[in-house]
């Protein structure tokens, strides 16, 4: 059976994300894993002071978790199988731990926010954390909901090393689950883009994506987030696809200095995937 992974710290924003991952998992038939990590509050000054013991954090973890995983199994009237863990420890470092143990369909976590699983993640680190995992991490702005599930899909494209960096096997077997639509957009702007190679190698990932049947589109825009965006809005895209260590597209995604996000904008989920 296919897990998917949730992280959870109890805020809107993980809450949001955790109904997006239960819906996608009744729809897969896959289980549910919600995973709260936690570490101890440190009072700053001349001498550090732990300000919970372990034991209380412990014991407020597991109760929140046991809370949720309750409200969870009521929700869904015992429809999915639901596993919940608490760790003591870093965010990124426990989650990386758990997804090598439990190799994950996928892991569903909020996008944004202020709390410290959401900092860790999607604040300065982002591309850092993201490049621990793996596997595919599904990101979920705010207020996303699963709704009618995923059908329309866009793969982020450059065109460039497409058989080094593109994961066409996870790409496809996230397409064909959801019996999706695949839109490979590549956004370039007068031709600077475009290299001697680029015909090749878009022949390359024409032949590697076949069998999934994906429409091309080209988009005119000096902006990639702009571009995604308007092509997201106007076919009413229900997911992205990129690849953090080969795009800088992520960069701009979650940057909180941007007017222009895919994420914050048009409410799109994104989801990560390495080569």
């Amino acid at each position: 059976m296919k897990t998917i992974i949730i992280p959870t710290d109890f805020s809107p924003t993980a809450t949001n994300a955790v109904n997006y991952g239960v819906d996608m998992a009744l729809a897969l038939q896959a289980s549910v894993l919600l995973l709260h990590v936690y570490d101890i509050p440190i009072a700053l000054g001349d001498v550090p002071v732990a300000l919970l013991s372990v034991d209380e954090l412990k014991k407020t973890a597991e109760e929140n978790i046991g809370r949720l995983k309750k409200d969870l199994e009521h929700i869904t009237s015992g429809k999915l199988t639901i596993y919940a863990e608490t760790r003591l420890g870093n965010v990124t470092d426990e989650l990386e731990d758990v997804c090598k143990k439990v190799q994950p369909f996928a892991v569903v976590m909020g996008s944004t926010g202020v709390s410290a699983i959401e900092r860790t993640l999607f604040g300065s680190n982002t591309l850092t954390a993201i490049k621990h995992l793996t596997v595919p991490v599904i990101c979920v702005p705010k207020g996303k909901e699963y709704g009618k599930g995923i059908h329309k899909i866009g793969l982020a494209c450059d065109f460039r090393e497409v058989v080094e960096t593109t994961p066409v096997s996870e790409i496809k077997e996230f397409v064909k689950e959801f019996h999706a639509q695949l839109f490979v957009l590549n956004v370039d702007y007068d031709n600077q883009q475009f290299g001697p190679d680029t015909p090749q190698q878009s022949a390359l990932l024409h032949t590697a994506l076949e069998d999934v049947h994906p429409e091309y589109h080209f988009i005119t825009r000096k902006d990639i987030e702009d571009g995604i965006n308007e092509f997201a809005e106007t076919h009413n895209l229900d997911l992205v696809i990129a690849m953090p260590k080969k795009h800088k597209l992520l960069d701009g995604l979650f940057r909180k200095s941007s007017t222009k996000q895919l994420v914050f904008e048009s409410k799109i989920p994104v989801m990560c995937v390495h080569e």
